[in-house]
């Protein structure tokens, strides 16, 4: 379905150096109109360096970006009409209130007074600040901030949405409301909107297809269930079942399944490996065995597992890469 989508950002061999290092290693992506598309990795990864170059902030190395079908480089200008850019500390002036901000950037790009103001109210609302809109922002909280970040981007009505870590630092309701305008955006409008961040697990929820990081390169690119599938070893799948009573007895009852090659427990939780799907079998074995249901879900589709089966395979079991990594998946976890 992705294939019959118009490309709106593309980019070939997109490279960029400082100095001696690599930040962006010949990057081949294409993402598509009304796509949220995931940029994922732990700094340093050179997420932000791409949201740069997109943007015309810096000029590549190597290789051209195009949005849509406009140079990056060379059209800069061209290219912000329709991109909208979202840093992760958006700035606003403290002193001045949300709707005051929301003026002022209207002035920047040279909008319509009356067609502004009608665009500033219209967007207060749709980011749940229409009560907070005269509050000075030094007052607001850090979702609130984002919130208004969003109204701040739509104000010239972009194609396409740029956002830095957008969910960095906000709590849990605040980051429910600002998935669902994302979502929002992207589902009933067709913005295309690219998320550059670490935060796996809010990315997870979110984006149609993401892309993998490791030091500056692409390692992979798909959906959440495509990547899983391809790092999958063979054909052997994990699942986790959890019932109540947990004993020693059930663990034989599992092993005793065909088609089960192992089987761990930690609590009572058990982690069954086989080779094809089972999980009928499962459940018949632990109702006709007087055993009760809890859950059984399959496991290894979480983005931090598969983030780390990408990074071993790029080669960085070890090392000072090593422990970058995991520190970056603890912190989703």
């Amino acid at each position: 379905m992705a294939g019959e989508k118009e490309i709106i950002i593309r980019t070939e061999g997109l490279t960029k150096k400082y100095g001696e290092k690599t930040a962006v290693d010949h990057l081949n992506l294409s993402i598509f109109q009304g796509e949220i598309f995931g940029l994922l990795g732990p700094n340093g990864a050179g997420k932000t360096t791409i949201t740069l170059m997109l943007t015309g902030l810096t000029e590549p190395t190597e290789g051209v970006a195009y949005i849509g079908g406009k140079d990056c480089t060379r059209d800069t200008m061209e290219v912000k009409k329709t991109v909208g850019y979202m840093p992760d500390n958006v700035g606003f002036y403290p002193d001045m209130s949300g709707r005051a901000n929301l003026r002022f950037t209207a002035a920047l790009n040279g909008l319509d007074k009356k067609m502004a103001e009608e665009r500033i109210e219209e967007l207060l609302y749709r980011v749940g600040l229409a009560e907070a809109g005269d509050q000075k922002v030094g007052t607001y909280s850090r979702g609130m901030r984002q919130r208004l970040g969003v109204a701040d981007v739509l104000m010239k009505d972009p194609k396409v949405i740029i956002m830095d870590e957008p969910t960095l630092g906000i709590d849990p309701e605040g980051m429910r409301e600002l998935m669902l305008l994302i979502r929002e955006l992207a589902q009933k409008e067709k913005r295309t909107i690219l998320i550059s961040s670490h935060q796996l697990y809010q990315v997870q929820q979110i984006c149609d297809r993401v892309g993998l990081f490791v030091d500056g390169r692409l390692v992979a690119c798909g959906t959440i269930e495509d990547l899983a599938e391809q790092t999958r070893e063979d054909s052997r799948c994990l699942t986790e079942v959890c019932v109540e009573p947990a004993d020693a007895r059930f663990m034989e009852i599992l092993r005793g399944l065909d088609g089960v090659y192992s089987v761990g427990r930690e609590g009572r939780r058990y982690m069954v490996g086989f080779g094809s799907d089972i999980s009928n079998k499962v459940a018949e074995a632990i109702l006709h065995e007087g055993y009760t249901l809890i859950s059984i879900r399959p496991c290894g589709n979480d983005l931090d597992e598969i983030y780390r089966r990408y990074f071993e395979k790029a080669g960085h079991d070890d090392g000072s890469s090593g422990r970058k990594v995991k520190r970056f998946i603890s912190r989703n976890r």
